[in-house]
């Protein structure tokens, strides 16, 4: 999970050598990193703290979801 949160923080600085339509600055690289590393943690605690499988992948999502709920509201404003 701590390489793909990796990964997922290089793709723009990649996309940033090819395009100009990608722009992100110090900041915007702050706020992703915290918001992916801090969903990261929420999860682990949730694996340490839970047995059941379906449970861990419930609220997983869940967490999954309030990332990309948070990020999206950050790229575009919508809500």
């Amino acid at each position: 999970m701590w390489s793909a949160i990796g990964l997922i923080l290089l793709l723009p600085l990649v996309a940033m050598q090819f395009t100009r339509e990608v722009a992100w600055t110090g900041h915007d690289f702050a706020v992703a990193a915290t918001l992916l590393v801090g969903g990261g943690i929420a999860y682990e605690m949730v694996v340490a703290r839970t047995r059941s499988g379906t449970r861990r992948r419930l609220i997983g999502g869940v967490i999954l979801a309030l990332v990309l709920l948070i990020w999206i509201d950050g790229a575009v404003g919508i809500l």
